[in-house]
């Protein structure tokens, strides 16, 4: 643990934690859906826990591997995922759920390979931007056209909230690193103009916005979704109904172990509750910036930026869905609601931040004196740098 700053012990165990909390919670919001649909209440936390069980394997690899390393392989890792995703596009081999084809049939199982692909980002992300000025323009752009197909791919399945998480991460890694506002002004502009398109190209999508605005218009239909969701939390009061107690998660709230789980949450825990995570939350991601702060390879600080973005960002996303801020999207959150790939990526997203925090001590010197007898001469100090030593 020599090498373990105290950001990094600090930001494991609240990872731990938040995997802890998120399994409780997922066991209450879907007992009584899988007792029904598997004869099986614990069906749902058992499946997600093979799936903690690989994404702490994944996890604990991260962790013990330089980022250097990380950023060098991640452009391989990001291209095999990019076919995977292409994947899911063949009528043949992707799975269709609720209208989006998203999923990859593996054995039993199905995998989600635009969730996976998220720290992939961060890595790859991190590595074209920070060294920007480094490079030349067929390289930026050959880059930059990867990036664009790979939202572009997710926004066809369709899956136009994975594809703005994703396109938010890079611009705000794009923005930490300094680029010129021109460039991210642009590509602020091209982003927009990809979701108008999209949202016009596809009606679900267009109805998802109308009845966001105001879903009491058609509560037993369009406005289901969210209306459910706001009295499942609006049902919570103060301190909320008791873990395990959330009745609309019984008869009325959709998906409740999945986008709407936080809903679940707020029922159950109520006002008081959802202050805690959102206070859990702002500790996590000042961790996360503060090790951006102190770490001084640029390209270090720009994972830690990544990675605390696609965490809390996407928690955030989450939350406002499930309140009515934002538009009804099927994003999930992070280590609370069911999903194995989302499992695996957002563990593997945590280990980024835990590494580039301990990245801080490998790159600070750490001097250290020899223990001498009583009238030797004092021993040359020696300075431990990157597990290099030198006198």
């Amino acid at each position: 643990m020599g090498q373990w700053s105290a950001e990094a012990r600090w930001l494991r165990w609240l990872t731990f934690v938040w995997l802890g909390g998120g399994l409780l919670v997922l066991f209450s919001a879907s007992y009584a859906v899988a007792l029904v649909e598997h004869g099986h209440g614990l069906h749902y936390v058992m499946v997600q826990l093979l799936w903690v069980v690989a994404g702490l394997v994944v996890f604990n690899r991260i962790v013990h591997t330089s980022l250097d390393r990380l950023l060098q392989g991640s452009g391989i890792v990001l291209l095999v995922l990019v076919g995977l995703v292409a994947l899911t596009l063949i009528p043949s081999l992707g799975v269709t759920v609720n209208g989006a084809t998203r999923w990859l049939p593996l054995g039993p199982f199905m995998i989600q390979p635009s969730e996976l692909i998220k720290p992939c980002l961060v890595l790859q992300g991190a590595r074209l931007f920070g060294r920007w000025h480094q490079l030349t323009w067929p390289t930026r752009l050959t880059w930059l056209g990867i990036f664009a197909a790979i939202l572009g791919l997710v926004l066809v399945q369709p899956n136009l909230s994975t594809a703005a998480i994703c396109g938010l991460t890079l611009w705000l890694i794009a923005l930490a690193a300094g680029l010129p506002y021109l460039y991210l002004l642009l590509t602020a502009g091209g982003g927009l103009t990809a979701a108008v398109v999209s949202i016009s190209l596809k009606s679900y999508q267009r109805e998802r916005i109308v009845s966001f605005l105001n879903p009491w218009a058609d509560p037993a239909d369009k406005g289901y979704q969210l209306v459910q969701s706001l009295l499942a939390i609006g049902s919570g009061g103060f301190w909320g109904q008791g873990f395990g107690l959330s009745a609309q998660k019984l008869y009325s709230l959709p998906i409740q172990y999945t986008d709407f789980i936080f809903a679940v949450f707020a029922e159950e825990f109520g006002f008081v509750g959802c202050l805690l995570l959102l206070l859990f939350l702002g500790v996590y991601s000042s961790l996360a910036l503060l090790v951006a702060l102190r770490l001084k390879q640029p390209l270090h600080r720009l994972v830690a930026v990544g990675g605390m973005v696609i965490l809390v960002g996407q928690s955030l996303l989450n939350m406002g869905v499930a309140t009515g801020v934002l538009p009804t999207t099927g994003l999930p959150f992070p280590l609370l609601s069911y999903g194995g790939s989302s499992m695996v990526a957002s563990l593997a997203t945590a280990a980024l931040l835990v590494r580039a925090a301990r990245e801080i001590n490998l790159e600070s010197p750490v001097p250290l004196r020899r223990r001498r007898s009583k009238g030797s001469p004092p021993a040359p100090l020696r300075v431990l740098d990157g597990g290099n030593a030198q006198t």
